[in-house]
């Protein structure tokens, strides 16, 4: 009984330091994505609520968006945050909408968002972006 205790504990022992915690990998919520920013005018959308150019949202690009049921509210990506910077500005904008032309690694923002990190007549420009949970 002791011999098998001690066994089990000594294996115990190896196997946590054959893999220690740090080599597991991440979660993909912590990967940075890159893309272009672009705005939109926000109202009715994907999500099955309704934004307004003065809130902090966003329309996520159709590649990351299809995760799930495209056009409803119990896509998992609805709601999610996404931290947006560009240079030394940022901005947190909550997912509510789907743009379907949007490339992997583009949001489309509202105004207000968009106004955080880039002058309008920019248009379009690039981004790095991380989920913020």
């Amino acid at each position: 009984m002791h011999f098998q205790l001690l066994t089990l504990i000594a294996s115990s022992f190896i196997l946590a330091n054959a893999f220690p915690l740090s080599t597991l990998p991440k979660r993909d919520d912590t990967k940075q994505f890159h893309g272009d920013a672009t705005f939109y005018q926000p109202e009715a959308d994907a999500c099955g609520t309704s934004s307004t150019a003065d809130d902090l949202v966003a329309a996520l690009n159709s590649p990351q968006f299809a995760d799930g049921n495209v056009e409803s509210d119990e896509n998992p990506n609805c709601g999610k945050i996404a931290r947006i910077t560009r240079g030394d500005k940022h901005v947190k904008v909550k997912i509510v909408d789907l743009c379907p032309e949007c490339h992997e690694g583009d949001l489309d923002l509202s105004p207000a968002a968009f106004n955080k990190i880039a002058d309008p007549i920019e248009g379009r420009v690039k981004i790095a972006w991380t989920w913020d949970n």
